[in-house]
């Protein structure tokens, strides 16, 4: 057995957001053997969705240490610290700009095993999304069907898909459904920005308080994401909090928050437009419905369940239709259902082990993109996180220089909180006035 798999490894993440920092840090703990020891630092990149404490607390998963940085910050501190791997939890352009920031920052010296992927479904931008992502040592595709198109994109490009390794989504468990609960409970897993607008957020909730009251006997569930003023991946411009305002609720509908796996732990169907829940309720087994009300369509991201048996209209709900998932499609998805999710992890732990024995150490990072093949493209996206087209920190660069005093921090945590509040509580209704 190699050493790395046995000895005490130090594990780094880098995350943007609460779904992404639940996603990455999992993600460390099945890429790691369970007979290591392992110690995990969180590291949150500072900006608009930067979990809150009670996000990170919903989350529920640990870490040694957690602390917020800039970009500058993380790629000082991986300068400072030695770690085995590193997971970047991030939007495209955030993985691009690190991986030439750390190249820079690590050079030839010896360094960790780089791995990213995506938080759940990957159903826009998917070109795109990968050349950003490609450089890591390890690309996670959460399905044999995201493995299979991640290599079609690499290998049409003409660039290495050695780095694509097939896994699971790291979130998946929890006991399997056995049958109905007393009262039957229905479940709406919301999302932020799916649907985007307000007749359509509006219409499917009062096609839920329809549901509610047409049967009075079921607990109908609204389980949203975030509280007003908290940031998850995406932008809410309109939450359901507020969309729920002045509408006479029955008693029967109430409105939840808390980590989904708990509240599956008591769902009878799980409804939704196209929520990586979806893929958690069909690996219990537990009846789910994708909507189809607003159409099939891929800027709603439902087209993706295309042939799952999970389509329907709340239509059909009220008149008690139940779901029957595709068993093919339900595999190819990484959802295991059949068991197979134990073993899901054990070729990336495998990759990894190999790396941290590779004589030499690792070479340095090759992204796909270059100053040289997207001149017009990547230096774009590294000024936006303060990187020179060499990816080495930008005169100014926040924390570029030196470690913050008590003063500056002080400023930067105000500076911090009127930057939120202007695109989380002001941006949104000046875009809205726009729209008049």
């Amino acid at each position: 057995m190699p050493a790395s798999a046995t000895k005490s490894l130090r594990v780094a993440v880098l995350a943007d957001s609460d779904t992404r920092w639940k996603w990455g840090a999992l993600t460390a703990q099945r890429l790691t053997p369970s007979a290591a020891g392992v110690r995990l630092d969180g590291y949150l990149l500072r900006g608009r969705a930067t979990p809150t404490p009670r996000q990170l607390e919903e989350v529920g998963v640990r870490a040694d240490s957690l602390r917020e940085v800039t970009g500058a910050e993380f790629l000082r501190a991986m300068t400072e610290e030695s770690y085995d791997v590193l997971v970047l939890a991030l939007v495209g352009g955030g993985v691009q700009a690190m991986l030439h920031g750390l190249r820079n920052a690590w050079g030839s010296d010896p360094r960790p095993a780089v791995v990213t992927g995506y938080v759940g479904v990957v159903y826009e931008k998917l070109t795109d999304g990968l050349l950003l992502r490609h450089g890591a040592d390890l690309v996670l595709a959460n399905s044999r069907h995201d493995a299979d198109r991640f290599r079609a994109v690499y290998e049409g490009v003409g660039a290495d898909a050695s780095s694509v390794t097939e896994v699971a989504l790291p979130f998946l468990g929890g006991e399997p459904y056995t049958g109905e609960h007393d009262p039957f409970t229905v479940v709406f897993a919301a999302q932020p920005s799916v649907p985007d607008n307000r007749r359509d957020r509006t219409y499917l909730l009062d096609r839920l308080i329809r549901h509610a009251r047409r049967h009075p006997e079921r607990e109908v569930l609204l389980k949203l994401r975030s509280k007003p003023g908290e940031h998850t991946t995406h932008i809410e411009e309109l939450p359901y909090q507020k969309l729920v305002q002045g509408k006479d609720l029955p008693a029967n509908l109430r409105l939840v928050y808390g980590h989904m796996g708990e509240v599956l732990d008591r769902t009878d169907l799980l409804v939704t437009v196209s929520s990586t829940a979806a893929l958690e309720a069909l690996h219990r087994r537990v009846p789910t419905v994708v909507l189809t009300d607003l159409g099939v369509r891929e800027t709603l991201g439902n087209h993706h369940f295309t042939g799952s048996g999970c389509l329907a209209s709340w239509d059909q709900l009220d008149a008690g239709h139940r779901p029957s998932p595709n068993e093919e499609w339900v595999a190819r998805q990484g959802v295991a259902a059949d068991g197979g999710y134990a073993t899901a992890f054990d070729t990336a732990r495998e990759r990894i082990a190999k790396l941290l024995d590779r004589p030499g150490g690792l070479p340095p990072l090759t992204p796909y993109y270059t100053p040289e093949t997207a001149p017009g493209y990547l230096p774009g996206i590294l000024a936006r996180h303060h990187l020179g087209p060499d990816g080495a920190p930008l005169p100014g660069a926040p924390a570029a220089d030196k470690a913050p005093g008590p003063v500056r921090q002080i400023v930067r945590r105000a500076a911090r909180g009127a930057y939120r509040h202007g695109v989380q509580r002001v941006a949104p209704v000046i875009r809205r006035m726009g729209e008049l």
